[in-house]
């Protein structure tokens, strides 16, 4: 189990490494990525199940007893988030092997990508599993510095100053979490989440308040919560159309995992924060509004990625177990949605030869499928039934209305209007792609003829989909397993036994 628990972080690092030296040779390299994240995904499952059935799996890296030593935890929320980003990543990078085929000229293969790629997703996994809040600074900053690579792949003007943002708002972030740590360290005395979940609870209430405040404006930087989006849709859509799904599709949800894990585990309420109600409500219908003024396709969705965070912080700012099985949930469905948009708005785009949508339309008869696989995402994002979205988004409207209070019930109404104004702003977008006549001239970027590259990046997009549909289809399991994650959120007890001993876990 030590092995299965190591593997997610281990193994991309040392693929990492070994793609470093096969530059020459890319067919090795996207053969080794595919395969490194094969057996990551497959080490994921296996650890879900084994968390799933006997809790929390622990290890000590070196054999240091917690709270000295390196912990590595995978819990049911953990597992669950690594075995969905998981299956993410391994799609995205079939699209991204397919888009590198489909450009058919060697000068266009860019060497570095598959090693940026996996230390990325290196990143990823390590914040899932890190059990400090040290390692998981750590790991932030393995996905800023891989994330900066790949949104500057190519080197273009825009693509650096697109970078030159991300980074200094992220650095930003790095410097807030850093003075968060020695704050904490100061305070108690370690950095361990399950010690600090026992320790923190004896700081004076004032303390304790302005250390919520400060991790949460730390992860809402990286979450793109409102007013802390502003560097997002500036960012991401100028990457390339796989680097832009992975890091949409995973890169918010990590900083929303930090929020959910740190927020339950050190800083435990009885009712719901109304500052976060707040910021969700904000974030909502600044992301929404956002989106509603745009013409290109990926800053319109850039737009409602940051609308939809509103959710999931929702589901977190209500603190009890309803509240928190809606974030979950939302989670997984947001992750799996938002990357395969991105994916199919980025055959769009090629098509096309441009993301502005005023030039686009006519694609549904030359590209049906692409038409069917932009709806399937745009109808889950909605909340239509009987998708992903519209199950997450009804777990977290029943949570509201089970608290009978009135600012989560407004925020549950400004959700509920969110998501008529997504299906708005889809709607009209896949009306104007897909359906009306184009309104200036475009330059198509590809053949007629479908080649196999294409063919690989619409199968990755395909099945991307799929996936969704079928948490759609897995709803009622998924809700169940969701539901249990939250309630080891809200009980801690479960998490702080296995990571400290049964002397030392109650809190």
């Amino acid at each position: 189990m030590n092995v299965l628990l190591a593997l997610p972080v281990v193994l991309p690092v040392l693929a990492a490494g070994v793609s470093l030296t096969l530059t020459r040779r890319p067919t090795a390299q996207r053969a080794i990525g595919v395969a490194v994240l094969l057996v990551v995904l497959a080490d994921a499952i296996a650890l879900l199940v084994s968390a799933d059935r006997g809790g929390p799996l622990v290890t000590q890296a070196g054999g240091w007893p917690a709270p000295f030593g390196i912990t590595l935890v995978a819990d049911r929320l953990s597992a669950l988030l690594l075995v969905v980003s998981t299956t993410v990543t391994t799609a995205v990078l079939v699209f991204a092997v397919g888009q590198g085929v489909a450009a058919r000229s060697p000068s266009r293969s860019i060497p570095i990508f598959h090693p940026a790629y996996l230390t990325l997703v290196a990143g990823i996994d390590l914040a899932f599993l890190t059990g400090d809040l040290f390692n998981l600074f750590v790991a932030f900053e393995l996905m800023l510095v891989s994330s900066y690579v790949l949104i500057t792949l190519n080197g273009t003007a825009r693509r650096l100053r697109a970078g030159m943002t991300y980074t200094i708002s992220s650095l930003t972030s790095s410097l807030l979490f850093l003075t968060a740590i020695a704050l904490v360290y100061a305070a108690t005395g370690t950095v361990n989440l399950a010690d600090l979940g026992r320790k923190v609870e004896g700081l004076p209430a004032d303390l304790r308040a302005a250390l919520a405040l400060l991790l949460l404006v730390v992860f809402g930087i990286k979450a793109a919560m409102a007013p802390l989006h502003f560097w997002l849709p500036d960012s991401y859509p100028t990457a390339p159309a796989p680097i832009t799904a992975v890091l949409a599709g995973l890169l918010t949800k990590v900083g929303v995992y930090a929020m959910l894990r740190t927020q339950t585990l050190l800083f435990p309420r009885e009712d719901a924060w109304p500052v976060l109600l707040v910021a969700a409500m904000l974030t909502m219908l600044v992301g929404i509004l956002g989106a509603l003024a745009q013409d290109d396709i990926n800053r319109m969705l850039s737009f409602i990625l940051v609308s939809h965070i509103g959710f999931m912080v929702f589901g977190l700012a209500l603190f009890d177990v309803r509240g928190l099985t809606g974030a979950i949930l939302y989670v997984v469905h947001h992750i799996t949605a938002q990357a395969t948009v991105f994916l199919v708005s980025g055959l769009v785009v090629r098509r096309a030869g441009t993301p502005a949508m005023r030039k686009m339309g006519g694609l549904l008869r030359s590209t049906p499928v692409l038409a069917a696989l932009f709806s399937v995402p745009a109808l889950s994002l909605s909340g239509i039934p009987p998708l992903s979205g519209f199950v997450a988004k009804f777990a977290l409207l029943r949570a509201a209305v089970a608290t009978g209070a009135a600012l989560p019930l407004a925020v549950a109404a400004v959700a509920v209007l969110t998501s008529l104004l997504t299906l708005l702003t889809l709607g009209r977008a896949w009306v104007r792609v897909f359906w009306s006549e184009p309104g200036e001239p475009r330059r198509s970027t590809v053949d007629s003829t479908p080649r196999p590259g294409t063919r690989v990046m619409l199968g990755a997009a395909s099945a991307l989909a799929g996936f969704g549909v079928l948490v759609a289809v897995l709803a009622g399991p998924l809700a169940a397993l969701s539901g249990r994650a939250a309630a080891d959120l809200v009980d801690r007890r479960p998490y702080l036994t296995a990571v400290l001993g049964a002397a030392d876990g109650n809190p």
